[in-house]
């Protein structure tokens, strides 16, 4: 298994090479040169597997440069029982029908993050230490990645990691979890802006290929492939954990920011799993609502992008959309390169012409959600149900319900647990979320953090002072 860029540019690479390069030298995004294929009967086969043996399976059709053994050993590390409040890793808890969340978030830092980093977290400290090498970890969060990527790394050797987040635009609890931590090797820089023009740091270093080469730098966003491949897994254990046997049929409903949880459901559903929608939600920021609904792509500058009541998508630019938008151009590199440069020109680009294909062919539908919903939605589930969600899934829940079908499982990835917004949660139910015992604290513990204007060279500046080596 090779990985190619998105705009063409990047000669077929290992998936070691990609982990540690995160964005493509094209400035496109890595991509498999083809995606592996999982059959009925193999898809049954896996049933009865522990969730850190399934995502053995899983990882092992993306992973060919990682002898099995040692990729069990890292697979097995990053989802011991002991990490995650569920024996399950990821428990499905059943709501209203045919409507279930997926719980993705009983990993270290409450969030679905959590997934992906701890193997993130084992694969870069096995790689590194192979080759001898170091890595500079530079990312942008607009609230979990963040924390996650930080809990995964701490103490790790060879690895230094540097976060910028949007200063003043996330929640109390989402900061005390990055900037309380005081490990050596965790660097976070809370910047004068939204997230988007965090984000755009990033890329712009990653971007000058002889400063990314010189500092070592490397990435944990999901524009990292390998973030991405350990989503795809959960997909699949949620298939496995709603069915009953071949073929039947799952809808898969995700809060969407930066595209890459939805991403790796549209991976998933390529590989041959039985998805029957991938529903799309997002919160007043909707950009990638307003795509699927008129084909239109044309994200908002910072002044546009709200702060809402579920930070964590407040995000105008996504990533990862550039992945799907290469397959619904049939892999073609040069036309995405091509829509990209025109999206820098004027702003945005038009696939209309390519709408029919969005549900037809891909399973995409989406809608977005409003503060009011979330807050409805939070009140009357922990009303009816006894079940406590985050704003984030709850935008989830609230698009999930429009397209309920009749016998076809309806999973909603969970997002986070509501303690990491307990404002927002008092609001609603009219008390705040309560804290698991081990966090308690938390937001009272010494804070850590280095504020700064909203710019590259000084970022860089920064880095240059601090980089591993």
């Amino acid at each position: 298994m090779n990985y190619v860029s998105t705009r063409g540019g990047m000669a077929p690479q290992a998936f070691s090479d990609i982990l540690l390069e995160g964005l493509a030298p094209d400035g496109g995004l890595a991509v498999p040169q083809a995606l592996p294929r999982i059959d009925a009967a193999t898809l049954e086969s896996w049933r009865g597997l522990a969730y850190a043996d399934l995502a053995f399976e899983v990882l092992s059709r993306f992973v060919s440069d990682i002898a099995p053994e040692d990729l069990r050993r890292l697979t097995r590390a990053a989802y011991q029982p002991s990490s995650f409040k569920s024996a399950d890793i990821v428990p499905l808890k059943p709501l209203d029908g045919s409507m279930a969340l997926l719980g993705l978030s009983e990993g270290p830092t409450l969030a679905f993050k959590d997934m992906a980093m701890q193997f993130l977290g084992q694969a870069f400290e096995y790689v590194l230490g192979k080759r001898g090498a170091t890595l500079n970890i530079l990312g942008a969060t607009s609230g979990d990645t963040g924390s996650a990527a930080e809990y995964a790394l701490r103490g790790k050797k060879g690895v230094a990691v540097f976060m910028l987040s949007p200063h003043g635009r996330m929640s109390a609890f989402q900061r005390a979890q990055m900037y309380s931590l005081q490990d050596h090797n965790i660097y976070n820089i809370a910047v004068r802006g939204v997230f988007d023009q965090a984000q755009d740091i990033v890329k712009t270093l990653a971007g000058d290929l002889e400063f990314k080469s010189h500092m070592r730098l490397g990435a944990v966003n999901s524009i990292n492939w390998a973030r991405i491949a350990a989503q795809v897994v959960y997909y699949f254990w949620g298939w496995l954990r709603a069915t009953r046997g071949p073929g039947q049929q799952v809808s898969f409903t995700v809060p969407s920011g930066n595209f890459g949880n939805i991403l790796s459901g549209h991976i998933a559903r390529s590989m041959g799993l039985p998805v029957r929608r991938l529903v799309l939600a997002t919160n007043e920021n909707n950009v990638l609502e307003e795509f699927f609904r008129t084909g239109v792509y044309s994200p908002r500058g910072p002044e546009q992008t709200y702060a809402t009541s579920s930070p964590s998508m407040d995000i105008s630019r996504a990533s990862n959309f550039e992945r799907f938008v290469y397959d619904l151009v049939g892999q073609d590199g040069n036309r995405v390169k091509a829509l990209w440069a025109q999206m820098v020109k004027t702003g945005r680009f038009d696939l209309s012409a390519e709408r029919p294909r969005f549900e037809s062919e891909f399973g995409f539908v989406a809608g977005k959600s409003s503060h009011a919903d979330r807050l409805d939605t939070i009140r009357s589930t922990f009303e009816s149900k006894g079940v406590l969600m985050d704003p984030h899934t709850a935008d989830g829940v609230t698009v999930a319900a429009r397209y309920v079908e009749s016998g076809i499982p309806m999973l909603v990835l969970e997002t986070a647990l509501p303690a990491k917004f307990s404002e927002t949660i008092q609001q609603a139910i009219g008390r705040p979320a309560p804290v698991p015992p081990e966090l308690a604290g938390l937001e009272a513990l010494p804070q850590r953090v280095q504020v700064m204007d909203c710019d590259a060279n000084r970022v860089r500046e920064f880095l240059e002072k601090h980089a591993k080596f």
